[in-house]
């Protein structure tokens, strides 16, 4: 679980976390959504410890961030598995490389035991034998599955995910969501997800963070967000074609 306190974070002296306080459960795949400006990855850099917050406080499993030493520090890092925007894959490696870089950097193994763990972890994404690929010889779609092996190949705790589907296919987008959540569910890590993607949010949104002017303006299941009263919530769901399908069956129900 981790466990946000009054979170605040400027630069300049502008305000963009204006105290933030929530909860992401473990086992479960968490979104948080707003519009461009709303603070969203200001908030999930913070949670990585890529901005230094100014006020509040960051929870790993009871461990405030702020109260680490630095083993500590370096412990936490291996075990926070991370799926950038757009995959980040290193150009130059292979695939295989790609995904035992972690473990070069966190673990002390022996090539064998790595080469075991990566075939692993390719083989969960369904990427067997794509080892030797680089990455401009796969899709978009198999790019991101490789970004996911990298990810988990340590066994982490937590799982972030800045926009998983950028990118991507509607198609492959749902197969992309599917996988994340199946991991969250399997290795029973806390997930959380930055996306502006509707879509995502109706296939794995366990618990939805709306940010607004960097405020904490809503939260809920993506059951509930159907049915909320909050008219920059609303404002903010009601532009994806899916709101208009989908709202009516829940509001039923």
């Amino acid at each position: 679980m981790i466990t946000v306190k009054n979170l605040k974070k400027s630069f300049d002296n502008k305000p963009i976390l204006k105290g933030i306080s929530c909860e992401f459960e473990k086992g479960k795949t968490s979104l948080i959504i707003g519009q461009t400006g709303s603070g969203k990855t200001v908030f999930l850099k913070s949670l990585l410890g890529l901005h230094k917050h100014d006020e509040g406080q960051i929870i790993f499993d009871n461990k405030d961030i702020e109260l680490m030493n630095e083993r500590q520090k370096m412990e936490l890092k291996s075990n926070i598995g991370t799926v950038f925007q757009g995959s980040a894959l290193f150009d130059s490696m292979t695939i295989e490389e790609n995904v035992m870089f972690p473990l070069k950097m966190f673990e002390n193994m022996s090539s064998d035991e790595m080469l075991d763990r990566v075939n692993v972890v390719l083989k969960r994404v369904e990427l067997e034998n794509s080892n030797k690929k680089m990455p401009s010889e796969a899709s978009g779609g198999m790019q991101k599955r490789v970004a996911i092996a990298r990810a988990i190949v340590n066994n982490p705790n937590y799982l972030f995910c800045d926009e998983p589907n950028s990118g991507l296919d509607p198609k492959t987008a749902i197969v992309i969501d599917n996988l994340i959540k199946e991991i969250t569910e399997e290795l029973n890590i806390t997930t959380i997800i930055n996306s502006h993607d509707m879509n995502s949010v109706m296939e794995i949104g366990e618990k939805i963070i709306f940010l607004r002017n960097g405020i904490l303006e809503w939260e809920g299941s993506k059951k509930n967000i159907f049915k909320t009263d909050n008219q920059a919530v609303t404002d903010f769901v009601y532009s994806s074609n899916l709101y208009k399908k989908v709202r009516k069956m829940y509001l039923n129900q």
